[in-house]
């Protein structure tokens, strides 16, 4: 049997009133309890949902809408509904517990630099954080990883910066005392030293200057339309008189009949620098070859020689400001045949520092005789004729 309207209307605002009334007392509760577990603000709810239910019974039956047989029962079903809403609370708020307090662990291994690993739990909210950490202590990790590596690398450069600021320092010390005591039969021969030295130290400035201006993207290149031919021409020049010295052929392959958009200067210095080092560490009556080959979407120019090679491990750090190679290769160079020094490990990171400012990358390959420096430049766009 349907009710009147006007006893449903009653009925309605009478339930909406304890309802809101309930509720409002079960949201002052939960304020004041903000710091409370997941598992103590359930349970408040749960007991705000059941005394709305339980008072809105209540008032109903006043209102002589329930008999008291009705109303009995009706308390005695919310009642023990309420119960056991209360204890799926509990069990509920303790799930949630272990999870929160799984997140609550894996935050701190982040923060300690522990690595965390994803634990699935009751809901997707918590699963997603999860998964969320352990990507930030996979990040945090590799970024570590990278500060130290950093971290050595200076440390490396600081110390053969050090070093060979100490060496030409102390040799110019040296003859200027020796000038100044009239101790030397030959005083052209020790200006001629202090200026060869001044002008080492001179060049390792520069380099270290240049180096830090490429790595803060702070020199501006000046792109433009550059033949191949004429570039390679001119590194080829530039390092033919010590080639020569050193009895070491430069050997270029490949079709240069092509165009590049980039920095003549500063390319010419890369190359130079690969050449450079490809002649330090080649043996007399080697060859040190030059290649341009066309790939897809880049122009790459090899440099290889036929020194002593890097070992494997070190491949990936040649280019790191700093680096040096082995003693193997080391022992190849200047200490067995003289010529420049070795400096202090900053010629390949400025070729990587200069070829990456073009939009290009730079990598070194050990071969069955040698090492293979190759850089690959990417190709000038449609109104550039090839």
């Amino acid at each position: 049997m349907l009710l009147p309207l006007p006893d449903v209307a009653l009925v309605v605002a009478l339930t909406a009133a304890v309802a809101l009334a309930a509720t409002g007392l079960g949201l002052l509760v939960l304020r004041l309890g903000r710091g409370w577990s997941l598992a103590g603000q359930l349970h408040v709810v749960v007991l705000a949902l059941v005394a709305s239910v339980v008072g809105g019974t209540v008032v109903v039956a006043r209102a002589m809408f329930l008999s008291a047989h009705d109303l009995a029962v009706t308390l005695w079903v919310a009642g023990v509904s309420g119960l056991v809403a209360l204890l799926a609370a509990g069990l509920l708020g303790r799930s949630f517990m272990r999870a929160a307090h799984r997140l609550l662990a894996s935050a701190r291994a982040v923060g300690s630099g522990a690595t965390v690993t994803v634990e699935a739990s009751r809901t997707s909210e918590l699963d997603a954080l999860a998964r969320e950490l352990a990507a930030t202590s996979e990040r945090l990790a590799q970024a570590r990883t990278e500060v130290q590596r950093v971290e050595t690398s200076r440390r490396e450069l600081v110390a053969w910066v050090s070093h060979d600021l100490r060496t030409p320092l102390a040799s110019v010390r040296a003859m200027a005392e020796a000038l100044e005591d009239g101790l030397v039969d030959d005083p052209d021969r020790y200006h001629r030293g202090i200026r060869t030295q001044v002008d080492r130290l001179s060049g390792l400035v520069d380099d270290l200057f240049e180096l830090s201006r490429l790595q803060a993207g702070q020199l501006p290149l000046q792109l433009g339309p550059t033949s191949v031919y004429d570039l390679i021409s001119d590194v080829v020049a530039d390092v033919a008189p010590r080639a020569d010295e050193r009895g070491v052929s430069v050997v270029v392959r490949g079709d240069l009949d092509r165009t590049l958009v980039v920095d003549h200067r500063q390319l010419t210095r890369a190359l130079e620098n690969l050449l450079s080092n490809a002649l330090r560490f080649s043996p007399r009556g080697s060859e040190v070859g030059l290649s341009v080959r066309d790939r897809p979407t880049t122009t790459e120019i090899a440099v290889t020689d036929q020194g002593p090679g890097i070992a494997a491990d070190d491949l990936a750090r040649v280019f790191e400001a700093g680096w040096r190679a082995d003693a193997a290769r080391s022992a190849a160079g200047p200490d067995q045949q003289g010529g420049d020094p070795g400096g202090a490990g900053l010629g390949l990171a400025i070729v990587r520092s200069i070829v990456e400012a073009h939009g290009g990358s730079v990598t070194a390959h050990g071969t069955t005789s040698g090492t293979r420096f190759v850089l690959a430049l990417p190709e000038p766009g449609p109104g550039i004729a090839p």
